[in-house]
């Protein structure tokens, strides 16, 4: 295969909008505060109000590194994260991550799904079980029959659901020089309890299922533009794709991790306020807002529920689909039709259907979101070791492998995430 390709003679591109310049990187970012991701965050402000909002001002930096790494890694390389695992490392580690990744995958779905849903029945009524089912249908039809480049910009401003939570603080009383104050210097716990909040805070905000979601994106990105090659092939290419990906990962997770700090001032400023210290679900969050903070804010995080949630059905199921693709060789791609890609696209209907089930069971999917977080936070641990690797290795990069500051926050990211976990163990085991 050729590996040196003469760069084109092509013509001089005018400026796209800033809209379509943004892609990957943003929807990952918006797709990490999905319902699950609520609920962890809400149940982490009301359960130790402002002095939990240092963790979003460390996930940031940590997160841009390793969703800029995932997305690097899917460019250069041309392949997702789980095809360069099968490529390079051996097979038990591939099926480890795989499994490992479509069982949280899952579980998240399924508590989405019902969050969703139990969302809309407290909007406007109607039996929650079939609003459930509404909107699984709904969010199967977009992914399986909607082509990649139409089904992106819907996915884009689906982004914009998350500015509820903006909205939220400004129909709740803020204390903000306390907020200033306990954000830069809280009052730790050495707990089991809040260090568990903490993993799954972190577990939660930097999730494995976001890794091969945003480097598969990029090869999805990739494929849908003909004049474009893996970068490691086409290393002319490399400075306006590389610095596309630093500035779409930082707006991306920037606009994660601010939604993630106003959730958590807000259930802080009101629930924790109000001695409600104990939040299982992100629509129980939206209904103890109710009588504290009014029916504008209710409205707006019951709305904002709904809104991410069908953003990130589609990273949960799809980031599964990639995975499972890569390690047995399957065809992949968003753009394909469902006949050229039957594995794919099964992949992403059984892990959405069996999430749905899930949620008319009596396993409570949603009391096992906070433990699901705190697993996403375990599992991460490994998996951003593998990814560090295979972004300093010749063989998947090339001469495009990760160095200088990014290599450096990224193996930060792994060491904070590896004490988190070693910490919460520990003291479990005390």
């Amino acid at each position: 295969m050729q590996t040196n390709l003469t760069p084109p003679s092509v013509p001089v591109r005018k400026a796209s909008p800033w809209l379509e310049k943004l892609g990957p990187g943003v929807i990952t970012g918006a797709a990490d505060d999905d319902p699950s991701g609520i609920a962890t965050y809400s149940q982490a402000g009301a359960a130790f109000g402002y002095n939990i909002l240092w963790t979003v001002l460390l996930t940031y930096p940590l997160m841009v590194a390793i969703q800029s790494i995932s997305a690097r890694i899917g460019r250069v390389s041309g392949h997702g994260l789980a095809t360069n695992i099968r490529r390079h490392y051996p097979v038990w580690l591939l099926y480890s991550a795989v499994i490992l990744l479509l069982v949280a995958n899952t579980i998240n779905i399924a508590a989405d799904l019902t969050a969703m849903g139990a969302a809309v029945n407290l909007i406007v009524g109607g039996p929650t079980r079939l609003c459930t089912v509404g909107l699984a249908v709904f969010s199967l039809v977009l992914q399986v029959f909607v082509p990649y480049k139409v089904y992106v910009r819907v996915l884009k401003w689906l982004t914009l659901a998350l500015f509820a939570y903006v909205g939220v603080v400004f129909a709740v009383r803020i204390t903000w020089p306390t907020v200033a104050i306990r954000t830069v210097l809280p009052h730790l716990s050495w707990s089991s309890v809040y260090l568990t909040t903490v993993v799954a805070v972190f577990g939660t905000t930097i999730s494995p299922y976001l890794f091969f979601w945003q480097a598969s994106e990029e090869v999805e990105e990739l494929q849908a533009a003909p004049d474009q090659h893996a970068l490691k092939k086409a290393p002319w290419q490399a400075l306006v794709n590389l610095r596309r990906i630093g500035s779409d990962t930082r707006i991306g997770m920037a606009f994660s991790n601010v939604i993630a700090f106003f959730i958590i001032l807000t259930t802080a400023a009101t629930l924790h306020a109000h001695n409600v210290t104990d939040i299982q679900t992100s629509s129980q969050a939206a209904s103890a807002l109710k009588p504290i903070a009014g029916q504008f804010a209710f409205l707006l995080f019951s709305l904002g529920v709904v809104g991410t949630g069908l953003l990130a059905l589609p990273v949960l199921a799809g980031s599964a689909a990639y995975a499972m693709a890569g390690a047995f060789r399957w065809r992949n791609s968003l753009e394909l039709e469902p006949r050229l890609a039957r594995g794919f696209y099964a992949i992403i209907v059984l892990a959405t259907m069996v999430g749905l089930a899930l949620g008319f069971t009596s396993i409570e999917p949603i009391k096992a979101l906070f433990w699901s977080a705190v697993i996403n936070g375990v599992t991460a641990v490994p998996i951003i070791v593998l990814m560090m690797k295979m972004a300093s290795h010749k063989d998947v990069m090339g001469k495009l492998t990760v160095s200088g500051s990014l290599r450096l926050v990224g193996w930060l990211a792994t060491g904070v995430m590896g004490v988190a976990v070693a910490g919460m163990l520990i003291l479990l085991a005390v």
